[in-house]
């Protein structure tokens, strides 16, 4: 059964600079996990046409959005992670999300969901303390106009499987 995720791709420059950094800090899982605003968490998935199918019909009623990415935070003491925060575009993550964790892709989340960019994650504190300074400046604007289906290959890591148009609006443009 394959495991799957459902998320927002960061573009580029963005992602290549963000998942570079992940990896300098020595976050070893950085090379095989693009840079996202996850949707849906890693997930084992039983019909994969069904999740698509899924995905096509929320994709389809889902206008597309700005994003803006600025400073930093941290899910600590609660979960090792830091992350570049979403300062605009929250709500619209958070509907998007809601709207794909159903169906096929109904679950319980662990923690409540807060759409966010890792950018390190089960690193020491001084490692987790340096990342939180060092992209604090960290800031990029981008239209969310799709989301992807990505699909786990223990070798290579994640892997986009299948994208997923958003509907087309004046106000990200």
């Amino acid at each position: 059964m394959p495991t799957i995720g459902v998320a927002i791709a960061i573009p580029e420059p963005w992602a290549t600079q963000l998942q570079e950094y992940r990896a300098s800090i020595g976050d070893a899982t950085a090379t095989m996990i693009p840079t996202h605003i996850t949707l849906v968490p890693p997930t084992e998935c039983e019909d994969l046409d069904e999740v698509e199918e899924h995905l096509q019909a929320v994709a389809g009623v889902r206008a597309a959005f700005r994003v803006h990415l600025r400073g930093t935070g941290s899910f600590r003491p609660v979960s090792p992670v830091v992350f570049v925060g979403v300062v605009e575009g929250i709500s619209a993550c958070e509907q998007l999300a809601a709207a794909v964790r159903t169906g096929p892709l109904a679950s319980e989340l662990e923690f409540p969901y807060h759409p966010h960019v890792t950018i390190a994650h089960h690193l020491d504190d001084l490692t987790l303390d340096r990342a939180f300074t060092e992209l604090a400046g960290f800031e990029c604007r981008f239209a969310a106009e799709e989301f992807h289906l990505y699909v786990h290959d223990e070798q290579i890591g994640w892997q986009v499987d299948r994208s997923f148009a958003l509907m087309p609006t004046d106000v990200v443009t």
